[in-house]
């Protein structure tokens, strides 16, 4: 019998892939999403991925009777996959009461439902700005590297909600968590069906890129020239969004169908840093396409370099990412292009 995974933020961009890749893996899945930085539509294109429908409920996190009612109207849910979170670092600097309420208090209403209706077991979806800004010795960062103060309320979101896991399960709470700490998410399916679809200004890098390229936004600016990088440009471990949700799949398997630890942690990324500036010149060298860019002062909250060490979901998840940033590039701008052609954007 198929078991059947709660995916929330379902409809976002890494909740649309990874529900893609359950179903083909075999799994059912209940998507959850408020649509405050998702559309609907982004059914459509799983079941066309897929050929299944999942199930979709238009629920508020927050909410904890709406909340409960989605256990009651589906009673065979098996594992959580928790995505639904606002993410966007500067904006949470701006706004931390709504990072803070949106974040916390839905892992929350969560966590209290699962004993009650079976749940065995929830991957959260966190965030390698746990580490803040690690010290030289610690790059590339591991699952060992301290815990850094966090330089946004959104890292502190994400540093919170794996203490409150911790915390539950070390109160003997009947169920499992796998922590997957991962680093930037970015391409889109290869079908270009599902892709990164921000509502309103995007707040990460290869969407605005993509967006520029085609002329929708006039220019791209890289925060920051004089950090101390070999390109003076803020350092990350892009990594592609098929292969992150695969991690997801990889994990839901460990935690329901092995006999492990009630909790363990994972990075997930590619092992390689990148710079903002070789962000952009491997997308105009994979696309044949000039963005127009310019330099603009460092934004707060940012984090001067980090990549991970992956070592350890390579050997226990039996996962990796391989996908060369050429091509996961490429098919960010395959997803840009359609959405011009359906005159979505």
């Amino acid at each position: 019998m198929k078991q059947t995974i709660l995916v929330t933020g379902g409809t976002g961009f890494i909740g649309s892939h990874t529900t893609v890749e359950l179903q083909q893996a075999g799994y059912n899945v209940v998507i959850v999403d408020n649509l405050s930085n998702s559309k609907a539509e982004v059914v459509d294109g799983i079941e066309a991925i897929t050929g299944v429908r999942p199930a979709f409920e238009n629920v508020d996190l927050r909410d904890y009777d709406a909340t409960e009612n989605v256990f009651r109207k589906y009673p065979d849910i098996s594992g959580i996959i928790h995505f639904a979170a606002s993410k966007a670092v500067g904006e949470s600097v701006e706004k931390p009461l709504l990072y803070y309420r949106n974040n916390i208090v839905s892992l929350i209403n969560l966590l209290e439902l699962m004993p009650k209706y079976d749940v065995k077991g929830i991957i959260f979806s966190s965030s390698c700005t746990v580490y803040g800004q690690p010290s030289a010795e610690n790059l590339p960062v591991t699952e060992e590297a301290p815990i850094q103060p966090a330089l946004s309320p959104y890292g502190n979101t994400k540093q919170i909600n794996e203490e409150i896991i911790r915390d539950y399960i070390h109160s003997g709470a009947p169920i499992k968590s796998v922590i997957l700490r991962y680093f930037n998410p970015i391409g889109a399916h290869p079908s270009a069906l599902i892709g990164e679809l921000p509502n309103g200004v995007p707040m990460n890098l290869i969407p605005f890129v993509t967006q520029t390229a085609i002329g929708i936004r006039k220019q791209l600016k890289i925060f920051g020239k004089d950090y101390d990088t070999p390109d003076g440009t803020c350092i990350r471990d892009y990594i592609y969004v098929v292969d992150l949700a695969k991690a997801h799949v990889a994990a839901m398997t460990r935690v329901l169908d092995m006999d492990t630890d009630a909790i363990d942690c994972f990075n997930i990324g590619t092992g390689n840093g990148v710079s903002t500036l070789e962000v952009v010149e491997t997308f105009e060298k994979a696309t044949g396409v000039k963005v127009n860019w310019e330099f603009a002062p460092r934004r707060e909250g940012d984090i001067e370099k980090v990549w991970g060490n992956v070592d350890k979901a390579n050997k226990i998840l039996g996962w990796r990412s391989d996908t060369p940033i050429e091509d996961v590039l490429a098919s960010a701008w395959k997803w840009q292009k359609k959405l011009r052609e359906d005159g979505i954007m």
